[in-house]
């Protein structure tokens, strides 16, 4: 099954590693032409750390040729611990966390931040809302070193890995990924699967990744129906997550259940 119950637990030993919810909207020039002294005004209490980068953006089909497209700037604003950002550039803004305990403080802060981005911007619409929540199981840091990721992780987010004649070992490559429909312009992006956190350069454990992305896209999403959209794709990734996990994974991680 891939969608499981929707319970939620509180973990001692939590694996997941970032949470992302982005929201787009129709290019709004000003962002993009100064800098944002006002809205880094309204939240600089709680991000006081500022950094402005430039990126590329991907090339665009234009009259069945690619075109390059400007680079944009991408507004950081931190908080002191390092461990909340928001970005915002002209055509999105975001909210992650690396430091993630429960929906509704993540929702909370998510809330004020848009409530301030609103009331300056003031955009006419938003054209998609993103959620995402990146897992790295280390069987290292919960104490299952002997155990396979056959033991820990449901079929089918492991593939080949589940069958009993496979040994992990001998595997060098096994992933899964899909993007699939989820009905009423929602969608998920799903990777999971063993690999390496940034090449493994400063850690060499393999970790068992489950990157859920979870979307909504519409022509015009007001933002009055924001909270309620971001509440449904929370569910999606609370089901995916209870339903990749096994008992002995979830044991370990220490759960408490939540109301």
């Amino acid at each position: 099954m891939l969608f499981s119950d929707n319970a939620r637990f509180s973990y001692a030993n939590p694996q997941l590693i970032e949470t992302i919810c982005q929201l787009r909207f129709p290019t709004i020039l000003s962002i993009g032409s100064t800098e944002p002294a006002q809205f880094q005004e309204t939240i600089r209490a709680d991000f006081p750390k500022y950094v402005a980068r430039q990126e590329q953006q991907p090339p665009r089909v234009v009259n069945n040729k690619l075109e390059q497209q400007p680079p944009i700037t991408n507004y950081n604003f931190i908080s002191t611990d390092g461990l909340w950002k928001i970005n915002l550039t002209s055509t999105f803004i975001a909210l992650s966390t690396l430091r993630y305990t429960r929906w509704e403080e993540f929702a909370q802060k998510l809330d004020k931040t848009l409530a301030l981005f609103i009331q300056i911007y003031q955009p006419a619409f938003f054209e998609r809302i993103g959620l995402r929540y990146v897992n790295a199981f280390s069987r290292k840091r919960l104490g299952l070193e002997g155990e396979l990721w056959d033991d820990l992780i449901n079929a089918p987010f492991i593939g080949v890995l589940s069958e009993p004649d496979i040994e992990e070992g001998a595997v060098t490559k096994n992933a899964l990924d899909v993007e699939m429909s989820l009905g009423e312009n929602r969608r998920m992006k799903l990777h999971a699967g063993p690999g390496l956190l940034n090449g493994g350069k400063q850690d060499p454990e393999p970790k068992f990744i489950l990157d859920g992305d979870f979307s909504v896209m519409d022509k015009q999403i007001p933002a009055d129906r924001i909270a309620e959209d971001l509440n449904g794709l929370h569910d999606y990734a609370v089901r995916l997550f209870n339903s990749a996990v096994t008992q002995e994974l979830r044991d370990a991680m220490g759960p408490t259940p939540l109301d």
